[in-house]
């Protein structure tokens, strides 16, 4: 059973609600939309963002129907999880708890995952571009950037990418203690 359970987060956890929050930050952060993997990611997406979007209009920059398709998703997903682990997945609550726990996790992994592929693109191939690479370099300059401005580079050496690895490693650490303390 645990092999089944590992299957269905892989597949629903990492990919599909990875793709519902790509379509959520990456026109937040000015990302280009028209490279491929953003394409990808719309592609993926669209089915229940655009039926929404009739609904639920875009606020600003804010996409509230992306917002809603990616909670939709996310509870969804930690449902059929926490019912494939013998868990009651009729309990909201800890439906709701479990899945604001993932969604977070979610996007400090993702964070993570980028900024580390981000560092060792830069160190292989640096000044290619790749629609990865564009798409890795703005989800991770902005955190980097403001990393910068507190530790600038020491002897040309650029550390940022470092010590925002370490602040999201310390806040996965952190995240289940916070997650407790509401319990």
């Amino acid at each position: 059973m645990q092999a089944i359970i590992y299957i269905v987060q892989a597949v629903l956890q990492y990919l599909l609600v990875a793709a519902f929050l790509l379509r959520l930050v990456l026109p937040l952060i000015r990302a280009n939309m028209r490279n491929q993997i953003s394409q990808a990611v719309l592609r993926v997406t669209n089915p229940l963002v655009m039926p929404l979007r009739k609904v639920l209009p875009p606020v600003g920059r804010v996409d509230t129907a992306s917002i809603v398709a990616l909670l939709l998703v996310q509870i969804a997903t930690t449902a059929l999880i926490l019912f494939l682990s013998g868990a009651d997945p009729t309990n909201w609550l800890l439906v709701l708890w479990k899945a604001s726990f993932d969604l977070v996790k979610m996007i400090l992994e993702l964070y993570r995952i980028a900024m580390f592929i981000y560092v060792l693109l830069s160190w292989i191939a640096p000044h290619t571009y790749s629609p990865a690479t564009d798409v890795l370099s703005s989800l991770c300059e902005p955190p980097l950037r403001w990393m910068r401005r507190l530790i600038p580079p020491i002897g040309g050496l650029d550390l940022s990418p470092v010590f925002v690895l370490i602040a999201l490693s310390a806040l996965l650490i952190w995240l289940p203690t916070l997650f407790s303390m509401g319990r």
